[in-house]
């Protein structure tokens, strides 16, 4: 009876020790460097420190407190429209090193605590509670600007109309 229960905690504890793999380096003569999970002449074992990993809760198992989605609505309720003053929807313009200055517009304006959020191609830029974020650096071509109003905690609380606008910028083939 004894050896069935030392057999069954032994493979427990084989299943649960993580599983290290052996790493090999090789140098060759002209400085090439190769990485294997096989041993090879003139190589060297190298030791690798475990991966650590993480395990998200999966999305049916995270539930939003009823309180702050609440309160989210009562705050987006707040503000009647957020959107671009500038550039101008589908508007075309030259930028020499790319630099845009986006200047928004709520109604009625921010609360304290909140600011106006730009997005570029789904990326946030910037925030600003004074109404204007500038972005150096945009490549050339078309993209589209999202602005949002967040909160101290950086929390969505209104979004408006998303524009797209096209930048020239002088290039060396044309």
């Amino acid at each position: 009876m004894k050896a069935p229960i030392i057999l069954a905690a032994g493979l427990l504890m084989l299943a649960a020790s993580p599983a290290f793999s052996e790493v090999y380096r090789h140098v060759d003569a002209h400085g090439n460097v190769t990485f294997s999970d096989e041993p090879m002449e003139g190589g060297e074992e190298v030791q690798v420190k475990p991966v650590t990993t993480i395990t998200l809760p999966k999305p049916e198992a995270v539930r939003e407190p009823e309180q702050l989605r609440e309160r989210m609505e009562r705050e987006s309720a707040a503000y009647q429209s957020v959107s671009f003053s500038h550039p101008a929807n589908e508007q075309a313009f030259h930028s020499g090193n790319g630099a845009v200055t986006f200047e928004m517009q709520s109604s009625p304006a921010l609360r304290r605590g909140h600011k106006f959020e730009v997005t570029l191609d789904g990326q946030p830029v910037g925030q600003s509670s004074s109404g204007s974020v500038a972005v150096d650096n945009i490549d050339r071509g078309t993209h589209e600007a999202g602005v949002h109003i967040v909160d101290q905690n950086g929390v969505r609380v209104k979004s408006g109309p998303p524009i797209t606008f096209t930048i020239h910028r002088p290039s060396v083939l044309n």
